[in-house]
């Protein structure tokens, strides 16, 4: 019973790691820009096929197809602001938020349409497990840890130490008075796309990993685990996503644990963290890290 309650931890760890680094671009783009990203899910999507085409039908090891699927992605996104959100952003929070949910269905009909329906994976060996003892991990879990353990201390760094990281907080806790001080709101929003596509599309690679297989729901299906790490941190809070999403991530594979009343059934892992959700909020509606504000 130990040995799976350090499984599931190990397993929580990467999993929450996946949602706190997705969840910082989204919550910092409503900051930011005050757009609710539903086409953020699709932008893992995308990362995770960049990322094959990469890796498998170029042959190229996994730490370069990562890169060049953050870097594709964070195109995707750059494009996608400037082509269509930035010349609608006078629309009002809910018509953006109407056509990030129309972005997101259509990136997933283009997916599918150049992908195909077929399931697919990286060049991994999936049947091999390293057995460090009291843990079993795959490779694809072994891969996704190194990369966290880079990318989660860079963007802390990113966000507490550098001049962008500063004023990316400054304007998504109050854009007028970053204004104000002379911050380049336009500029930084720029930047916030940048990196919000990026860690997306990391996401993204680190979750086709870890599953083994994937096809083009798989942004679907983590969209709204993503937006819930954001809103249980506090929304447009950076350091309040991060942790949010690895609580969250946490408390979705303990539950499973036979020593917790005998575990909840893994399919009922997301009923879970909608009913986290909805208590936090009942108890602190603007989240675990948020202010009070009108929206």
């Amino acid at each position: 019973m130990i040995e799976q309650l350090l499984q599931l931890t190990v397993n929580g760890l990467i999993v929450g790691t996946i949602l706190a680094l997705t969840g910082v671009g989204a919550s910092l783009v409503f900051g930011i820009q005050r757009v609710a990203n539903f086409a953020h899910g699709e932008y893992l999507t995308f990362g995770a096929y960049a990322g094959l085409v990469l890796n498998v039908f170029y042959h190229l090891d996994l730490i370069t197809a990562t890169i060049g699927a953050m870097a594709a992605t964070a195109l995707l996104a750059l494009a996608i602001h400037f082509l269509v959100l930035r010349p609608l952003r006078s629309r009002g929070l809910v018509a953006m938020s109407l056509i990030t949910v129309g972005i997101g269905l259509m990136l997933r009909d283009v997916v599918f349409m150049v992908a195909g329906p077929q399931v697919r994976q990286y060049a991994i060996d999936h049947a091999r497990v390293y057995d460090l003892g009291l843990v079993r991990i795959s490779p694809g879990q072994a891969v996704a840890i190194g990369v966290a353990a880079v990318v989660v201390p860079a963007v802390a760094l990113l966000l507490a130490r550098t001049s962008i990281g500063k004023s990316m907080r400054a304007v998504a806790d109050n854009r007028d008075l970053a204004a104000v001080s002379g911050i380049d709101v336009d500029r930084i929003g720029t930047y916030v796309w940048i990196l919000a596509g990026a860690l997306a599309g990391l996401g993204g690679v680190m979750t086709a990993m870890i599953q083994g297989t994937f096809d083009p729901n798989l942004g679907y299906q983590t969209l709204f685990l993503i937006f819930t790490s954001v809103v249980l941190g506090g929304i447009g809070n950076a350091y309040g996503a991060l942790v949010g999403g690895v609580v969250l991530g946490m408390v979705m594979e303990l539950s499973t644990w036979n020593g917790l009343f005998g575990g909840l059934d893994a399919r009922f892992k997301p009923v879970l963290a909608f009913a986290a959700l909805i208590g936090l909020l009942l108890w602190r509606p603007q989240g675990l890290f948020g202010k009070a504000r009108v929206l």
